[in-house]
């Protein structure tokens, strides 16, 4: 086997999150490339990771902070550790102190995986209980709408294509579909306004 790079994965969830916390973890191991993904774990749209997957050769060994990084489910971790297996790459988790180039860290990596898909599961279920609950008792409000303090100068900038939406979204801390409800609602607002004066 060649003597390969040591190539470092982050992954946070939203763009205000800082990666600084995981990067210093991986810097530490010697990582000479870096990938960085700023999405949620459950988003498929990982264009970093699909990066890292495309340039990653025999003999390279990619180093994370923790397996929920880089997988979004068993399922997706098993996949991805039988396409590493078959390149001759290796994975290395800080966390869990796991490291695949051996027996033993490919058996614990898979009694991990197991784990984690168990423990969600598990919270997701006690999730959709206590929402029931909630609900036979009045007293669920459902998830808070996401808002923007002034969503008539965003608005603004995107018209006059002073930024984009991309931009936009990320400056005020929403998704872009959030950011695309917002714009509409405001446009019907704005436009019914007008046709009443």
């Amino acid at each position: 086997m060649t003597q390969g790079q040591i190539l470092g994965y982050v992954r946070v969830s939203t763009v205000e999150q800082n990666e600084a916390r995981q990067v210093e973890a991986l810097t530490a191991r010697g990582v000479q490339r870096w990938y960085i993904d700023k999405a949620s774990g459950k988003n498929t749209d990982r264009p970093k990771l699909r990066e890292l997957l495309d340039y990653a050769r025999e003999g390279d060994t990619v180093v994370i902070h923790d397996l929920s990084r880089i997988s979004r489910s068993l399922a997706d971790l098993l996949r991805l550790m039988e396409d590493f297996d078959r390149r001759g790459i290796k994975l290395v988790s800080v966390h869990e102190s796991i490291d695949t180039s051996s027996a033993l860290g490919k058996l614990t990596l898979s009694i991990i995986g197991a784990i984690n898909e168990f423990e969600r599961a598990n919270l997701l279920e006690r999730q959709r209980e206590g929402i029931a609950i909630a609900k036979r008792e009045g007293k669920y409000k459902g998830r808070k709408r996401a808002e923007v303090d002034d969503i008539a100068a965003v608005y603004h900038d995107w018209v006059t294509r002073h930024k984009s939406k991309a931009e936009l979204a990320r400056a005020c801390g929403v998704s872009r579909p959030t950011l695309d409800r917002l714009l509409r609602e405001y446009e019907r607002e704005h436009i019914a306004a007008h046709e009443q004066t």
